[in-house]
């Protein structure tokens, strides 16, 4: 995979990166104009703004401080996986480039294409990415995988590749990868024999089993039925935005997490109102009859290390996991608020944002707890709502194959703001609902900002423009700021609920394909209001200094 690419990149190491229309065989005219000058990769670079990833340690036990560093040597591993998946080998694409800036943006990126600008490649010679990165062959159609009778080819843990004689087969992710599991795994069980917590110590030793093996279920029941550790990890193949052609096939990261004992103890309550939050959502009945599960827990974390799939391009806030149905509404989901990276993102990017595209009086409406909170209702939101479509079509994620993300995300942004809105009026969320609301509308502009090509920046613009056209905000023409309406707000949080989880219910593929190619772009009037935010030199994004050194531990 990727020969092409490596060889293109080798060939033109030397160039200035001068821009070009030229395009490669296969390129589509809107990859034409990716190939980036010198100083506009530093331009590129300077979308991201660095922060140091810091925690306060000192609670932690001698012991679990000697965890960190195993389990973040086990996360740098999930680094070197992720890349073969989203590109193939990244040391023949690094030193085939002798421009720092380049080398730097790749990294950021875990290959030569832009995250944030839909994916576009920026370096010369490179074409589109492809739609299934590098989990499939990059000559294999939609067809030819139907045809395929191969009984794991759907699994979230096997490779598609072919044979001697051309023919696709599946390679399981732990043979493919059997050295480098080996060794986390091992770096897992070491951990596992420090922890002092039991659920702890049993969690990471069925997750270095899993893998081992792909079979994660374990692992997850497991790591629900955690309630009093200190020190977390998220990691292993999670995710399946990577691939963009199936939504199939997971994505390897890490997150190495300090839990912040009080903050959760806070939380804990919300998991309680899940069934009645249920009840009352506004769509038929017969697209809420799945009881959620209330085992879920709320907790807040400061995340001392990102790896892989969650440290690509834009960084992950808060977590809802585990992804497997089953857990879910066996067990429900743990929800993770990753406290120092809000904070931070909150700082540098939300605050900036509001004041350059929120009108003047409705500035103080814009405010960390309300953005702390829209996050945190965000990933518990998933909880709501559907998993299995009600016509047989099966899982919500089989019937909408590679839409499901981008749906799931718009569900949960959308049903937040709903639980926030139906908790606010019980009594049990302090803070003004205007608060919320114009924090809401802020967050969709620092969101769509990620780009359309993710699963996130296409539901936010499916979100903003269907606000705009029921009327949730205003833009003034003479300051280009935005005005919240807040009871149209409330009104189309409400229609758009509606149309969401009736798509997801029945598995309308084709509807929602509709939805997010009408709705799911960005018109030429944001985009010029998105480019304002450029011109004030608000950053779009976070990258880290992070690890044991930053950390001051051995």
């Amino acid at each position: 995979m990727n020969s092409r690419h490596i060889l293109l990149a080798s060939a033109l190491a030397a160039s200035s990166f001068a821009c070009t229309s030229k395009t490669t065989e296969g390129n589509t005219p809107a990859t034409a104009t990716a190939v980036q000058a010198g100083d506009s990769l530093q331009q590129k670079l300077d979308m991201y703004t660095t922060v140091r990833l810091t925690a306060d340690l000192s609670t932690l036990s001698e012991n679990e401080k000697k965890m960190i560093p195993l389990l973040i040597e086990a996360g740098d591993i999930m680094n070197k996986l992720f890349w073969y998946e989203a590109y193939g080998k990244s040391d023949s694409l690094l030193t085939a480039l002798d421009n720092e800036a380049a080398k730097r943006f790749v990294k950021i990126n875990y290959g030569p294409w832009d995250r944030l600008n839909n994916n576009a490649p920026f370096i010369p010679g490179v074409g589109p990415k492809p739609e299934g990165a590098n989990f499939y062959p990059q000559d294999m159609t939609k067809e030819e995988f139907e045809k395929a009778n191969l009984p794991d080819k759907t699994s979230q843990y096997t490779f598609l590749r072919r044979d001697a004689q051309g023919k696709l087969i599946t390679v399981p992710y732990h043979v493919q990868f059997k050295d480098e599991v080996t060794r986390a795994a091992d770096l897992l069980r070491q951990a596992a024999s420090l922890a002092e917590d039991a659920g702890l110590k049993k969690y990471l030793t069925l997750r270095a089993e899993a893998l081992l093996t792909d079979n994660y279920q374990p692992s997850d029941l497991a790591w629900m039925d955690m309630k009093n550790n200190r020190i977390d990890v998220v990691i292993g193949p999670i995710e399946t935005y990577e691939d963009k052609l199936f939504g199939y096939k997971a994505a390897h990261e890490a997150y190495v997490l300090v839990k912040d004992m009080e903050w959760s103890k806070r939380l804990a309550k919300y998991a309680a109102f899940l069934p009645e939050l249920q009840r009352g959502l506004p769509v038929d009945v017969k697209f809420k009859k799945e009881t959620p599960g209330t085992d879920s827990d709320l907790n807040a974390y400061d995340v001392v290390f990102y790896a892989g799939d969650s440290n690509a391009g834009s960084k992950t806030i808060a977590i809802n996991l585990p992804n497997d149905e089953e857990v879910q509404l066996k067990k429900g989901t743990r929800r993770l608020q990753l406290k120092n990276a809000m904070r931070a993102k909150f700082d540098k990017i939300m605050e900036p944002i509001a004041d350059e595209l929120i009108v003047e009086d409705q500035q103080k409406h814009v405010t960390f707890d309300a953005f702390f909170a829209n996050t945190m209702f965000h990933e518990v939101a998933h909880g709501l709502g559907i998993k299995n479509t009600i016509n047989g079509k099966g899982t919500v994620r089989e019937a909408l194959k590679e839409h499901a993300s981008a749906l799931e995300e718009g569900k949960a942004d959308i049903l937040g703001l709903y639980m926030i809105t139906q908790l606010h009026e019980k009594g049990e969320i302090e803070g003004s609902l205007e608060d919320f609301y114009t924090t809401f509308l802020a967050g969709i502009f620092r969101s769509v900002r990620f780009g359309a090509a993710s699963a996130h920046g296409k539901a936010n613009m499916v979100r903003f423009n269907f606000f705009k056209d029921h009327g949730a905000f205003e833009r003034d023409a003479q300051t280009g700021k935005y005005r919240v309406n807040y009871a149209k707000m409330r009104e189309a949080m409400n229609k758009l609920s509606e149309k969401i989880l009736t798509l997801q219910g029945t598995g309308d593929y084709a509807g929602v394909g509709r939805l997010l190619d009408e709705q799911g772009r960005i018109s030429p009037q944001l985009q010029q209001d998105l480019n304002r935010l450029s011109q004030a030199n608000i950053p779009v994004d976070i990258v880290f200094e992070q690890g044991v050194d930053v950390l001051s531990l051995k």
